[in-house]
C-alpha cells in the first residue's frame, strides 16, 4: 500500500483539477471565422431571397444557422466599415473613418484581445486597414478573388489552438471580366432593383457582379468542407457578412438598406440551432461578441453590444437602434443615419452635393447610360436619386411600408412626432460619441459625372 503525505495529497489533487478545468475552458473556447464579401448587397443571395443567384454554399450555410434579417453596417464604405467591425467602434472613432485611411496603431483589434487568451489569428485576402499588424499572426493575399488563400490559411494554422480566421474577399468590388465561373449568369436572369433603369447595360453589369458573388460562394464551400475534414465546424462560429452595399447607383456609400444593411447569417451547431431572427445587430456589435464568447475581457474600447443573448433567445433583442455614417469615398460627403425596425432617419451635412456613387460605379456601363437617360429625360422619378442637387437636408423613411425608401416623410406633418424621436436619437448618438461635423472636409478627387481622377 502506498501512503501519500496530506499535503502532497492535496496537491496533486489541486494539480489534476487544475489540469482538467484547464482542458475543459480549452475545449469550450470556440473558433470563429468571418467571411467578408467586398461590395454585395444584404439580399444578393438565396437566404435573403436571390433564388437566381447562385450561392449554393450561402444557403446551405443559412439552412444550418442562424440567419439575421437586420443587420447593419457602422458605413457602407470598403476600408472605414472594415476598421469599424475589427475595432467594434464607430468610423469616426476608429481614426480612419474616410476611405484608405490607416487604422492608428493604438487602436484595439478584437483579434488582439482573441490572441492575448491564447487564439491563433489569420487574415487571408483583402486586408485594407493599412499597415500589417501584430493582432494578426499571419497575413495571406489572394488574387483576384482574394479568396484563394482561404483553405490554405485554414489548413496552416496550430492545431493546439482555437482559432480566428478572417477572410476577407475581393469579390465582388469592381471592375468585373467576363466568364469569372464555370456556368455565368446571363442577364435576363438577374433582378433589376426599381432605383436602377431595366435595360441591357445594367442587366449585363449585373450578371457580371453576381458571378463573383458566386466565385466568392464556390471558396466558402471549400472552407466549410476543410472545416469539417479537421473536425472543427461543430465549434466553430462562422459568420458570412458584407462590408458594405453593391456597387450600384443608389446603394454603396448611400445610408439607405441598400448601402448599409448586410447579409449576416451565423452557424454554430454546438450552440446554435438554425433559425431566423429580427433582432437588431450592428458590425461593431461582433467585437464584444467574439470576446465574451472566447471567455475574454470586454475592451472598453468597443461601441458595440454583444448579440451573444440573440443566439440563445431569438426574441432577445440587445440594441433599439443601429446608427451609420457617410465620409468622404471619393466624394465630399458627411451624412448620418439612424434606424429602428420601423423608421430610418438621414441627416446630411451637404445637401448641396449631388449624390454620386463612387468613382468606380460612375465609369460603370450601368451610371454611364443612366447619364444618358438622365440627359433625355427618361428616368423615372426613383431613378432620379444620384441626379438632384441640392438634396433634402433632412430625411424619414418607413421601412415597413416603403422598403426602397423612397417616399420622404421628413416634410410630411402626419409623421412630426417619428421625426422629432428619430432627430432626438441621432442627436444623442452625436453627442454620445463625440461625433462632429468636420470644419475642412476633404474635397471630391474624382470628376462626379465621368469617374475620372482630378
Amino acid at each position: 500500500m502506498i501512503f501519500v503525505k496530506p499535503i502532497l495529497f492535496s496537491f496533486l489533487v489541486l494539480v489534476v483539477f487544475s489540469c482538467s478545468k484547464s482542458t475543459e475552458e480549452k475545449a469550450e473556447q470556440p473558433n470563429f471565422i468571418v467571411f467578408i464579401a467586398d461590395d454585395a448587397a444584404w439580399n444578393d443571395c438565396g437566404p435573403y431571397g436571390n433564388e437566381n443567384i447562385k450561392t449554393p454554399n450561402i444557403n446551405k450555410l443559412a439552412e444550418e444557422g442562424l440567419v439575421f434579417d437586420n443587420a447593419f453596417l457602422t458605413t457602407s464604405s470598403c476600408s472605414p466599415s472594415r476598421c469599424s467591425i475589427l475595432t467594434g467602434r464607430y468610423p469616426h472613432s476608429t481614426g480612419a473613418p474616410e476611405l484608405h485611411q490607416p487604422l492608428p496603431a493604438d487602436q484595439v483589434l478584437f483579434a488582439g484581445e482573441l490572441q492575448k487568451a491564447g487564439y491563433y489569428t489569420a487574415v487571408a485576402g483583402k486586408y485594407h486597414i493599412g499597415p500589417k499588424r501584430a493582432e494578426f499572426d499571419s497575413i495571406y493575399g489572394g488574387s483576384p478573388s482574394g479568396c484563394e488563400f482561404w483553405v490554405e490559411a485554414l489548413q496552416n494554422r496550430p492545431k493546439d489552438k482555437p482559432f480566428f480566421l478572417w477572410l476577407a474577399a475581393l469579390d465582388p468590388h469592381r471592375a468585373y471580366q467576363p466568364n469569372t465561373i464555370p456556368e455565368p449568369h446571363q442577364p435576363e436572369d438577374v433582378i433589376v432593383p426599381p432605383y436602377l433603369p431595366d435595360n441591357d447595360s445594367t442587366r449585363k453589369d449585373l450578371a457580371l457582379y453576381y458571378d463573383e458573388i458566386s466565385r466568392l460562394d464556390n471558396y466558402l464551400g471549400k472552407v466549410m468542407a476543410e472545416l469539417k475534414n479537421q473536425g472543427e465546424d461543430e465549434n466553430t462560429v462562422v459568420i458570412y457578412m458584407s462590408d458594405n452595399g453593391r456597387p450600384f447607383p443608389r446603394a454603396k456609400t448611400r445610408m439607405y438598406d441598400s448601402g448599409i444593411k448586410t447579409p449576416f447569417i451565423v452557424r454554430w451547431p454546438d450552440k446554435v440551432k438554425k433559425g431566423r431572427t429580427d433582432a437588431l445587430v450592428s458590425s461593431i456589435d461582433i467585437a464584444p461578441t467574439f470576446c465574451e464568447l472566447a471567455g475574454t475581457g470586454i475592451s472598453e474600447t468597443f461601441q458595440g453590444f454583444s448579440f451573444a443573448p440573440v443566439l440563445e433567445d431569438y426574441s432577445a433583442k440587445t440594441r433599439e437602434y443601429i446608427a451609420a455614417e457617410h465620409n468622404w469615398h471619393d466624394y465630399q460627403a458627411h451624412e448620418r443615419a439612424v434606424r429602428n425596425t420601423r423608421f430610418l432617419y438621414i441627416r446630411n451635412s451637404f445637401p448641396q452635393l449631388n449624390a454620386s456613387p463612387p468613382a468606380d460605379a460612375v465609369r460603370s456601363i450601368t451610371y454611364q447610360k443612366m447619364i444618358e437617360l438622365y440627359e433625355a429625360g427618361e428616368l423615372n422619378e426613383n431613378q432620379l436619386d444620384c441626379f438632384i442637387a441640392p438634396r433634402p437636408a433632412e430625411e424619414l423613411y418607413d421601412v415597413v411600408k416603403d422598403p426602397y425608401h423612397f417616399n420622404n416623410l421628413a416634410e410630411n406633418s402626419d409623421y412630426k412626432n417619428e421625426l422629432q424621436e428619430m432627430r432626438l436619437l441621432l442627436n444623442n448618438w452625436i453627442s454620445a460619441f463625440n461625433d462632429s461635423i468636420p470644419q475642412n472636409p476633404t474635397p471630391d478627387k474624382f470628376d462626379r459625372w465621368t469617374g475620372e481622377s482630378l
